[in-house]
Order: C-alpha cells, then sequence, then structure tokens
C-alpha cells in the first residue's frame, strides 16, 4: 500500500542543524502558525526563506514527530520582516543582523531584488562604502548563482549535494554552463548519472548525436571500466558498447570521438596498429610513469657495485647470515636508483629490507616507508620497527582554490628524503603511483616491495605486475623457503599453490586445516560456530578483532553480503540500547566491525590530539555511535575516529566477512574462507593465494577438494587493459 505523498508551506523560523557536505537541514517552518520539524537533504537553505515541501511525517522515538522532506521549492522571502531574518542569518557573507536592519529599512520589500540586480545602489545604505558594496555583490552573486543551480536541477530529481558540487567546481557561472553542456554534471567531482544529465539534456533540445552528449557517454564508459582495474580500452570494444547505448551510428561514434582527442577529452596509445583509448587521468598516469622511471634511471648507475664488506658487518652486527639471493638484493637497492624486491611468504623480504634500510641510514641517507593502506602501513611499521605511513598520508591531502582535493607534496614541494620503501605494490594502482613519482625528488631512490603472485590492485592499473615484465627495472625474487617458515603449513601450501601444485590439506596439526561440507547452510552454520564459540575457546581469539572472513565473492549463500548479515546478527544482535541506521544493503549498528570501500580524501579524522583528512578503500573500522538527529555515525578506524553522514556510510560495507580482493595488504591471525559455490570467473589460483597469505597464525578452508583443485589448476588471470608495459619498454 503505498504511502499519499503531503504538502506543506511555510518560512523558516529556524535552522536546528545543517551538514555542508551533503545538504542535510534540519530546520523548523511556521506553516500558518504551527512549528513543524523538517528534516532532509534540502541543501543550503537559511531562516526566512519561503519552502513549498512534499513528503511524510515520520515518528522517532528520540525526537517524536518530524516532516521527512522528500522535494523542495525555495522563494525568497516576500515580507520585510521575513527579508530582514533571512539577511541577518548569514545567507550572505558581509551582511550580519545589524547592517540587515539598515538595507531593509531603506529598501523595505524590494530589498532582496535590489541586491540580486542591482547591487550598487546598496551604496545608498549609511554605512556601505563603495568596497563594501562590491564585496556583498560578488557573495550575493554566489548565493543567487546556487539557488538557481539547485532549482533548475531539482526539476529532474537531482539532489541538491549534486547542485553543490557543480558549484564548488564551477562557481558563479554553474547554470549558464550546465545550460551549454549539461553533460559535465557527469564529470568527476560531481558524479550525477549520465541518465539523468541525459534528461536535462533533451529538456534544453540538446540533439542526441551532439558531441557533447557522445564524448560524455564514452567517458562514462571508461570510467566504469577504469572501475574494474582497467587504465584503457581498446576503440572497437569502445565503439560495440557505447553505440547501442547511445542509439548513434559508427560514423557519428567515429566523428565525436576524434573531436574528444583534438580537445585532449580522451587520448590513444597504439600498440601493434590497435589503438587503446584512455581518459586523460590515465594516460598523463602511465605515460609520467614510464617517462620518470627513465629518468630515475639516467640518474643512477646502471651496475652493481660490490657491497660484500657492508653486508658482511649487517650479518655481524645482526647475528644474521644472508642467503645469495637476498644478499644480490641489498647490493642492487643501495648501487641502483630503483629496484623491485618481490618473493613469496617465508623467502626473507622483510629480513633483506631491514637490512636495505639499515645500511641507507648508516650512510646518513633519510629513509621514508610507505604502503597503499592504513593496515599495511602499520604491519610494515611492526616489521621494521620504524614509522611507516600510508601513502595519501605521506603525500599530505590539501585543497586547492576550487575547493578539490591535492597532494601537497609535488613536483614543487618535494618529499624530503633519500630513500623511499614503498611495500605491498601489487595494491598500487597507476594513478597513485603517478602522484607518489611526482613528489620525489629525482635523486630519491626508489625501493618497491611486493609479491606480483597476488591480485592487481583495486585501482585501475597492472602496475608491479607491468614494471617487473618490461625489463625496464632491476627485479631480485627471493624463492627459498627459511628452515624456520617451512614449519609453517600456511607458509608452504601457499607456494605449492602459487608453484601449480595442491596443498596438503591432510593434516590436523598444524595451522592449515579443511573441513569438508556440501550443503551451503551447513557450511554457513560451521563458519559462525568457528567464529564465534571454537576459535575464541580453542584459541582465546576475539571473533571481531583476530577472525576474518574472506570470501571469493558478494554474492551467494557464501558470498560478504548474506554471510555479514549472518554474522552481524550472531555477533552483533540488534538491542535497544544500540542505535542502528538502515541502509540500503545493511543494516548499521553500534559495535559493527566495518570497511570503507573506495578512498575519501575528504572525511576529518581525529586521534589523541593530531587531526588529518581521508579514509581509504580497505581501512577497517568499528562503529562508536550512531545519532538519528545529526544523520551522523562515527566510525573508530585503528584510534583514528571519523564522522560520516547516513548518505556517506553508503561507501561503508560490514566486514565480518570481506572479498579476497578486499583483504589485500592485511593480515589477520585467523582467516577462514569458504571454498564452495565459487564463480567461474573467480575459480583461479591467484585468488586462492592471496586469501591464503592474509593468514598469520591460522587458515581454515570450507567446502570441496575440488573446488580447490580446480582455483589451483586454474592460472589464467583476468586481462587488465594497459599500455604501461609498452610504454616503459619504448
Amino acid at each position: 500500500m503505498s504511502v499519499e505523498t503531503l504538502h506543506i508551506e511555510g518560512s523558516v523560523e529556524n535552522v536546528l542543524f545543517r551538514n555542508e557536505v551533503n545538504g542535510y537541514i534540519v530546520l523548523d517552518l511556521d506553516a500558518g502558525g504551527e512549528l513543524i520539524t523538517v528534516v532532509g537533504c534540502l541543501g543550503d537553505i537559511e531562516e526566512g526563506e519561503l519552502l513549498i515541501l512534499e513528503g511524510n511525517y515520520e515518528t522517532t522515538r528520540k525526537y517524536g514527530v518530524q516532516f521527512k522532506a522528500e522535494y523542495c521549492e525555495r522563494k525568497l522571502p516576500e515580507n520585510t520582516v521575513n527579508i530582514e531574518k533571512y539577511l541577518a542569518s548569514g545567507a550572505i557573507r558581509g551582511i550580519g543582523p545589524g547592517l540587515a536592519r539598515k538595507i531593509v529599512g531603506v529598501f523595505g520589500a524590494d530589498t532582496l531584488n535590489i541586491i540580486e540586480n542591482n547591487p550598487r545602489r546598496l551604496s545608498e545604505v549609511k554605512g556601505i562604502s563603495p568596497k563594501k558594496c562590491d564585496e556583498i555583490a560578488e557573495e550575493a552573486k554566489k548565493l543567487f548563482s546556487l539557488r538557481m543551480v539547485t532549482s533548475f536541477l531539482s526539476q529532474f530529481d537531482i539532489k541538491p549535494k549534486y547542485a553543490m558540487n557543480a558549484f564548488r567546481r564551477f562557481g558563479g557561472n554553474s547554470m549558464e554552463l550546465i545550460k551549454l553542456n549539461p553533460y559535465i554534471l557527469c564529470g568527476d567531482g560531481i558524479d550525477v548519472e549520465f541518465g539523468r544529465a541525459d534528461a536535462v539534456a533533451r529538456e534544453l533540445d540538446i540533439p542526441r548525436n551532439s558531441d557533447h552528449r557522445i564524448i560524455a557517454g564514452m567517458q562514462c564508459i571508461l570510467r566504469a571500466f577504469a572501475e574494474r582495474g582497467n587504465s584503457c580500452m581498446l576503440i572497437e570494444h569502445l565503439l560495440k558498447v557505447v553505440s547501442p547505448k547511445l542509439n548513434i551510428s559508427e560514423k557519428e561514434f567515429y566523428s565525436s570521438y576524434n573531436a574528444a582527442l583534438e580537445d585532449s577529452e580522451l587520448f590513444c596509445y597504439v600498440i601493434d596498429d590497435k589503438e587503446y583509448v584512455y581518459l586523460p587521468d590515465y594516460y598523463y598516469a602511465e605515460q609520467f610513469i614510464a617517462d620518470r622511471i627513465h629518468i630515475i634511471k639516467d640518474f643512477t648507475s646502471p651496475e652493481d657495485y660490490n657491497y660484500d664488506a657492508l653486508i658482511d658487518l649487517e650479518e655481524e652486527e645482526k647475528g644474521i647470515k644472508y642467503e645469495h639471493k637476498q644478499r644480490q638484493a641489498i647490493t642492487t637497492a643501495v648501487s641502483r636508483g630503483l629496484m623491485v624486491l618481490t618473493g613469496g611468504p617465508g623467502t626473507g623480504k622483510t629480513t633483506t629490507l631491514n637490512a636495505i634500510i639499515s645500511i641507507f641510514e648508516k650512510r646518513g641517507d633519510k629513509v621514508f616507508l610507505a604502503a597503499p593502506t592504513g593496515r599495511a602501513a602499520k604491519r610494515m611499521s611492526d616489521l621494521t620497527c620504524r614509522e611507516a605511513k600510508t601513502i595519501h598520508r605521506l603525500l599530505e591531502v590539501v585543497f586547492d582554490s576550487a575547493d578539490r582535493q591535492i597532494f601537497a607534496h609535488n613536483e614543487n614541494n618535494p618529499l624530503d628524503c633519500d630513500v623511499i620503501v614503498v611495500d605491498e605494490m601489487s595494491m598500487v594502482d597507476s594513478l597513485l603511483f603517478e602522484k607518489l613519482l611526482r613528489a620525489l625528488k629525482l635523486g630519491c631512490r626508489l625501493i618497491m616491495v611486493g609479491d606480483f603472485h597476488q591480485l592487481p590492485s583495486v585501482g585501475a592499473g597492472n602496475l608491479l605486475k607491468d614494471i617487473i615484465s618490461s625489463g625496464a627495472v632491476p627485479v631480485v625474487e627471493l624463492t627459498e623457503i627459511f628452515r624456520q617458515a617451512q614449519q609453517s603449513c600456511i607458509v608452504t601450501n601457499a607456494h605449492r599453490i602459487v608453484n601449480g601444485d595442491y596443498p596438503d590439506i591432510t593434516r590436523k596439526d598444524s595451522d592449515f586445516f579443511f573441513f569438508k561440507r556440501s550443503e551451503f547452510e551447513a557450511a554457513v552454520e560451521l563458519i559462525v560456530d568457528l567464529t564465534k564459540r571454537r576459535l575464541p575457546n580453542a584459541y582465546k581469539y576475539s571473533p571481531v578483532d583476530d577472525i576474518q572472513i574472506i570470501a571469493p565473492s558478494r554474492k551467494g549463500t557464501l558470498g560478504t553480503v548474506e554471510l555479514n548479515k549472518v554474522l552481524q546478527e550472531k555477533l552483533n544482535p540488534p538491542s535497544q540500547n544500540k542505535a542502528e541506521h538502515k541502509g540500503y544493503t545493511y543494516t548499521y549498528r553500534i559495535g559493527d566491525k566495518v570497511m570503507q570501500t573506495k578512498n575519501n580524501y575528504d572525511i576529518v579524522w581525529k586521534k589523541d590530539n593530531e587531526q588529518g583528512t581521508g579514509i581509504f578503500n580497505g581501512d577497517i573500522g568499528k562503529i562508536l555511535s550512531i545519532s538519528p538527529a545529526s544523520q551522523t555515525a562515527v566510525i573508530d578506524f585503528d584510534g583514528r575516529e571519523a564522522t560520516y553522514t547516513f548518505d556517506l556510510l553508503s561507501q561503508v560495507e560490514l566486514a565480518y566477512a570481506i572479498t579476497v580482493h578486499k583483504s589485500q595488504g592485511c593480515e589477520f591471525e585467523a582467516v577462514i574462507m569458504p571454498v564452495m559455490g565459487v564463480f567461474e570467473k573467480l575459480c583461479y589460483r591467484n585468488l586462492l593465494y592471496t586469501a591464503v597469505t592474509r593468514a598469520k597464525k591460522l587458515l581454515i578452508l570450507i567446502g570441496s577438494e575440488e573446488n580447490i583443485n580446480r582455483m589451483v589448476d586454474n592460472n589464467k588471470r583476468t586481462r587488465r587493459y594497459s599500455c604501461l608495459k609498452h610504454m616503459l619498454q619504448s
């Protein structure tokens, strides 16, 4: 049964709360003498405004009856009382209560018309100088432009937050630019869906075959392709997707494509007569990476020197005997300007890396350590006993004049280091690596550490594999498993898997266990029992902090979505004492384990006396509080407390169970992985290998031996489109 939409009108009496990021607001509306509390994402509304609202009343346990507005039509106040109240509220920067009274005293009910259309007349008001008049006029222009954009886009059910994004990007000219080309709304930083921008374009009578429409369609397809890990796309594939989607001919496609190339809205790179199409950001990134790597090589020695004496000294001090490949890695790192150190678990990467860092420090070099995620950086700190930062934190996120996120460190403000070591390079994507390279002094040495057998980055590119296979960079791969590591079945089975051999799942006395199950329900029951009861009782593990369920897929009975719902019900059930918020996929509850699913540079966090910005893809945290009144939740990410609006919670998922892709860069005391019902496209070797190597002390596989063997047998990797390898070789 559908709920009838209600219609109310009135003037804004008080603004009780506003969120500047998403436009969520709580206000008191005077509707014919009755004061109504209104909530909703209505934009930058001020006291005194007249509102026409559509929505419904809802009753909350804590705040009682509220009107939840789904649609808002705004009108400027018409009588002198509301006009003065509107200006006194700070709607226009530079006008406070006293000045508002003076201005309304001179112009009366015509005040807002004067400010919008003839602001120079404000100099008629005593106390307003010509300079002050110009300042007010500029602020008023911004206000009226934002109102115009918000009102116009609301006709197409485009929320105020998108209007605010457009205004931040394009300023006072937003309306003119949108009318000229509504497809700018699809761009990065505004992110309106193509279909909604298309609706605006139809209203403005923009032709179906206009360059603006076709180029925007290409860019949207390329962005979606990049979200699946690809830096570029073959031209014939792009044509095959775009033409039917936009209902255009091949001739129209190529006409707009050539126009996009001419205006640098798209780029192409040709390999063996095959044309690969790039969005500008990815083209510039991969081209810069290739160029900078060649420059670093030109600046440093082309061959290794003899550092045996230094390495012998390290051995004596540390009481360690380095094997041949480890000595080679240390020599290459100290001799060359850049190198890749790779190898599987138990092969001594950490021991080798500590020796490299120690030698550089003894030479007086300043060494920085970095990793792509917070957990990977923390692990690097623990293993090296030195501070390691995420790449984002190292580069420092700041905002430019247009309120866009940029990094503080770049070519003009390089990092103050002589050597930088980047761990977990398999997780680093092309865009982030480009930003890091831009921030390095030309003489800075670069040591890249990672396991190329693991899954590639979530972001676009196939960086580590391309760098290694290009032959453009010195690479040392450690292969010998050390005696202590040989005692771990996790380590030995990981190497068996990566070499194409089946893991030994018969032992019952080690750290690698297999439970055979053929029914999905039985597997779910076992996962819950192991997590909630058996492992905590046997090993004193925390079900939330120490045990991690890792699944191949999001979908299905044993996918992360369904497992998270089951595990939440068992580990953190609903309670009258726990506030919660119902999202699209999950209900979020105080105490829930959650994961950030995309990079967000805006989110402010606090840790002790430190404050920073940015929570990134793969960061795991716990919900501390939820406030329905302010529509916010506070999440603790390893001591960093960040406040999320309810809208932003769409970037957060429950994390009792996570996918293998999202587990990269992390290590957990115990890992449980279902290996049954695995989708064919996810049934491959390096996905299993990556999952196995996430476990520090205990790994449990649940399912069928046949599935495990199928994954080991399938060494086909999902192809990623990138031209970086060719660029490096060129």
